[in-house]
């Protein structure tokens, strides 16, 4: 029963380890991020007038 577990065991190497799910989890991380950004934005002055150049 050990070989089997022995047989089906395999190494990867600091070389071979492509870490893609986690760059995807980031990319998806920081897309909502930015939705949420561009959301607010919207929210908070597409009502209201240009407060710098408003001023004047």
């Amino acid at each position: 029963m050990s070989s089997d577990a022995d047989a089906l065991e395999r190494h990867i190497g600091h070389d071979e380890f492509d870490p893609v799910g986690t760059l995807a989890l980031i990319g998806i991380y920081f897309l909502i991020l930015v939705l949420m950004w561009l959301f607010m934005y919207f929210v908070e002055f597409l009502g209201n007038d240009l407060t710098v150049v408003g001023m004047i």
